[in-house]
């Protein structure tokens, strides 16, 4: 086919919406997945409704999916959109905001009327002129009549036919971005083709009619192309957040060399890493679906007691419910990973929407003096590195290890160069198999202060676990005020030992100068685009982003003496700015916070900096 009018880009953002059952996060999954096979790099921003069925065709029900697709790695999802694909009049009233002058915008021309309109809340019946659209590229298709008419002989009902529109924009837009089709159409056949061929072939023909319909109206002046990126040799795939923290719990209890158990209770957005968990039967792996979330942690303690591996998965409500067992397992000093995908609240709050309002919860949230260490993982790719970490601390140092991700990060995707196991470390627990000399005696410690872990039903290594305080030496209970102050010390030295197991904090840019923007967990993507644009411009910025937050790197202080100003950017009220205040009370920490249960901008992030320079 003729393609005289191709443009070549550096990068470009789509979003796919519609409500949330046109199958826009498979559309633009679809449309990911094969960038990624291009080699470009990829960043993903899946958007649901809070609302678990909001009304069709209102602004509540709008369902979003935004890509950044690049010829460089290492993106974030992008602030506004290149290409908007609206498949109502709500999908195109709720994504206005996000669109770049001069964007193009696809919406169906179908969806264009009165009762749709009206259900959208528009107050006129030309949408275009109430959105001030004509400086845009508008582009008005009848999408569910060409879809109909592509697959008028396909035996399916209407219903069924109309369900396939969402594969008739995929195929415009895999002709405007010159997308090959042959990935999406191997995925229909996996899903469909055994048990409902009919379905499988409906889509496809709907795909190449959006294609074809692209192709020969000429409705589109060029179309583009975004080279592969350089990316470091290896075999990549996409991964989303949630899958790559279920794979990195998986491979540190393969390098430990025990099983895997998780006992949790479903919860969005965490769910997906039970589900993933469930499915590795073949690695060994145990799962428990509990009845709530209390019974979820007590069943990860029961099995860390029996010589599992143990995990629970969780968000912020669920944590809250958890804490007074996490207080046991702080107790009990078994290994224990909580995984808490943090979303926004307080209470049941916006369950879909990303925040990171759960630090102070995990770093103090449980009665007693009661410390836990506390990670944050930063990517989607990187879950996988964080979770492995997590339970190497966790088995390593007989504590519980809290990650924290972000249901932007756990839902999000991007390529991932899957690693070879023997880089990494093998995970050494202190394991006691056989009792020594002159008797077991459970709470004597090593070199790390970990108490060694003996499993049930071993002779002469019986003793006693639960939330009584316990001996220091012996395990019996005790309530002797010296050994109470005695054991609060130690569990609290135990954890601050860690430091001498996690690398030093490192900085992205000078290391020293004007301004230094400090963030944790899963806003690295847009910082580090706005740091890294500002120091395009020549000014002093740099970027220290923080995942080992309890206890926090050894080098921190000498970090911030280096920098006439600190800026801590977080998506809540302030809580590790707080933390750095309580830990670093020599230095002015300025705050740029955002709870709107969106991710930060790199536009918004950018204002924040040029004006802290100005000042």
């Amino acid at each position: 086919m003729d393609r005289t009018n191709v443009r070549e880009l550096q990068d470009v953002v789509i979003r796919f919406s519609g409500d949330s059952g046109d199958g826009m996060q498979l559309t633009g999954t679809l449309f990911s997945d094969t960038s990624a096979l291009l080699g470009n790099g990829i960043s993903t921003f899946p958007d649901y409704p809070a609302e678990i069925r909001a009304p069709q065709g209102t602004v509540a029900g709008v369902s979003g999916f935004q890509v950044h697709f690049a010829n460089r790695p290492g993106l974030n999802p992008g602030d506004y959109c290149d290409v908007l694909v609206a498949m109502n009049p709500a999908a195109l009233k709720a994504n206005r905001k996000w669109l770049k002058r001069g964007a193009t915008v696809i919406i169906d021309g179908d969806s264009i009327t009165e009762e749709h309109l009206k259900k959208a809340g528009f107050a006129t019946l030309d949408p275009l002129a109430e959105l001030k659209l004509d400086e845009y590229n508008v582009v008005i298709p009848d999408i569910t009549t060409m879809t109909r008419e592509a697959l008028k002989d396909s035996r399916l009902d209407n219903k069924a036919i109309v369900k396939c529109k969402n594969m008739f924009a995929l195929g415009i837009c895999f002709y405007l971005f010159n997308r090959p089709e042959d990935y999406a159409k191997r995925y229909l056949d996996t899903k469909f083709a055994k048990k409902n061929p009919a379905i499988a072939e409906a889509n496809k023909r709907a795909m190449d009619a959006g294609y074809n319909f692209a192709a020969n109206t000429h409705q589109f002046a060029n179309t583009y192309n975004v080279p592969p990126a350089h990316l470091e040799k290896g075999t990549y795939r996409t991964i989303s957040g949630n899958v790559a923290t279920a794979w990195g719990l998986c491979a540190a209890a393969e390098k430990a060399g025990l099983p895997l158990f998780c006992g949790s209770y479903p919860i969005t957005p965490a769910t997906v890493i039970l589900e993933e968990l469930a499915k590795r039967k073949d690695l060994g792996v145990k799962t428990v679906q509990a009845e709530d979330e209390i019974a979820g942690i007590c069943t990860a303690i029961g099995a860390a007691f029996a010589g599992n591996f143990a995990v629970t998965t969780t968000s912020g409500p669920g944590l809250s419910l958890k804490s007074e067992a996490l207080g046991l397992a702080v107790m009990t000093e078994l290994p224990l990973v909580v995984v808490d995908v943090q979303r926004g609240g307080p209470s049941t709050g916006l369950p879909t929407k990303t925040e990171q309002s759960d630090l102070v919860q995990a770093l103090y949230g449980r009665n007693g003096e009661c410390p836990v260490v506390v990670m944050a993982a930063s990517t989607p790719s990187d879950c996988f590195h964080f979770a492995f970490e997590a339970g190497r601390i966790a088995m390593e140092h007989m504590t519980p290890v809290i990650l924290l991700t972000d249901g932007f990060i756990a839902n999000g995707s991007e390529p991932w160069r899957i690693p070879s196991m023997k880089d990494y470390p093998t995970i050494v627990p202190p394991i006691v198999d056989k009792a020594p000399e002159g008797g077991f005696m459970p709470y004597v410690r090593n070199e790390k202060l970990a108490r060694g872990w003996a499993f049930p039903g071993k002779v002469g290594l019986e003793h006693r676990v639960g939330g009584l305080e316990k001996d220091s030496v012996k395990g019996s209970i005790s309530h002797d005020p010296a050994n109470h102050q005695k054991m609060v010390n130690t569990r609290a030295a135990k954890v601050a030992k860690v430091v001498e197991d996690i690398p030093d904090q490192t900085v992205l840019g000078p290391q020293e100068g004007e301004l230094l923007v400090v963030g944790w967990g899963g806003t690295r993507g847009n910082l580090q685009s706005a740091v890294m644009q500002m120091q395009e411009e020549g000014k002093s910025v740099s970027l220290c982003h923080f995942n080992y937050i309890n206890p926090l790197p050894r080098n921190v202080r000498e970090i911030f003496a280096r920098f006439k100003r600190i800026v801590v950017c977080e998506l809540n009220e302030g809580q590790f700015a707080g933390y750095l205040r309580q830990h670093f009370q020599e230095f002015h920490y300025d705050q740029y916070n955002k709870c709107e249960g969106l991710p930060f901008t790199v536009v918004e992030l950018k204002e924040k900096f040029h004006t802290l320079l100005a000042e």
